[in-house]
């Protein structure tokens, strides 16, 4: 894989064996760059790797990155996003997810700096909190509540950023943040607590669909094959970012529980629960720099990235439906 003035040979991928992670470990794979992936499968799951994990060229680490990164040999390109990512698995695991934002970021970044590697932080857009500004640009600092339910992970990541600029301006560590938006699509797990899952495992189940509110709070949906190149477009670039990535097309909760129980074919009702503290009201990306920086804007749009989506669920549920009558 061509990099910036640079050829990237080997990878090191931290949480590499969660959703994001394995779909980047997967695509690294194909286009022949050596990847090792390190992942101690808190949230992460060894059947997202696959085929990988008899692929001489890919290296699983069973390891906590906050612990240490024990990578020998040469690093070209370090991506870190390691950590838990929905608000049921952050609320679950609240210490680990402070720590793996702060200890874990750091032995990222010390790896990065010592084998000369270019670092990439997975951030997000939950650094922008309930955002008082829309769209939201990377210019913008935020509006997070810092001692509330979602604050363990969106502090983690704010302070992960702040540790990344400064291994940047002071040791000169080649660096890269993306702030990630919602993203969606095949190995998200059932139950990690996010709508999209949610309501296609509901829908696909004929259960009652969950809807928090008024389902009148947006959110911008990016399918996983969009997000996973704008990460390798950053990491392969120059910026130093923040870049933000995702897809600027917004729609309300609501809205996204009726597009998916129509692909469903489902007749499930739809049902209005109580709405999270902090709950964000909006989330849409400015995407402008990472088309001029970049060259990267999402090409899957949300429809058919719903019926992806859908379609992998329902494979799923099929053949684990054959095993129970297997067994």
């Amino acid at each position: 894989m061509q990099g910036h003035n640079r050829v990237i040979e080997r990878v090191v991928v931290t949480g590499g064996a969660g959703f994001i992670g394995s779909h980047l470990c997967h695509r690294l794979r194909t286009l022949g760059t050596t990847v090792v992936c390190i992942d101690n499968m808190l949230t992460g799951r060894p059947e997202n790797l696959g085929a990988l994990l008899d692929d001489p060229q890919f290296t699983l680490i069973r390891q906590d990155v906050s612990e240490g990164c024990d990578v020998q040999g040469p690093v070209d390109l370090v991506l870190h996003l390691a950590s838990p990512a929905s608000p049921r698995d952050y609320a679950r695991y609240p210490i680990e997810t402070l720590t793996v934002g702060s200890h874990g970021t750091l032995n990222a970044l010390d790896l990065a700096h010592r084998t000369g590697a270019r670092f990439l932080l997975a951030s997000t857009s939950e650094v922008y909190g309930s955002p008082l500004v829309h769209p939201q640009s990377e210019d913008y600092w935020g509006n997070v509540n810092p001692i509330g339910p979602r604050s363990v992970y969106d502090e983690a990541k704010r302070y992960a950023e702040a540790l990344t600029m400064a291994y940047h301006t002071t040791l000169g560590t080649d660096t890269v943040i993306v702030r990630l938006f919602n993203t969606y699509g095949p190995r998200m797990r059932d139950e990690d607590g996010r709508a999209l899952p949610t309501f296609v495992t509901q829908a696909l189940a004929g259960e009652p669909i969950t809807v928090a509110g008024e389902g009148l709070q947006t959110r911008s949906m990016c399918y996983i094959d969009d997000t996973v190149a704008g990460i390798l477009a950053a990491a392969t670039g120059s910026h130093p970012g923040p870049i933000n990535i995702g897809n600027p097309t917004e729609l309300t909760i609501l809205d996204l529980a009726e597009r998916i129980r129509t692909k469903c074919a489902s007749s499930a009702p739809i049902v209005f629960v109580e709405r999270p503290v902090d709950d964000p009201d909006l989330r849409r990306p400015d995407i402008s720099l990472a088309r001029s920086a970049l060259g990267w804007r999402p090409s899957v749009g949300i429809d058919e990235g719903i019926t992806r989506t859908v379609n992998w669920f329902a494979t799923r549920s099929r053949q684990s439906s054959r095993a129970r009558v297997a067994i």
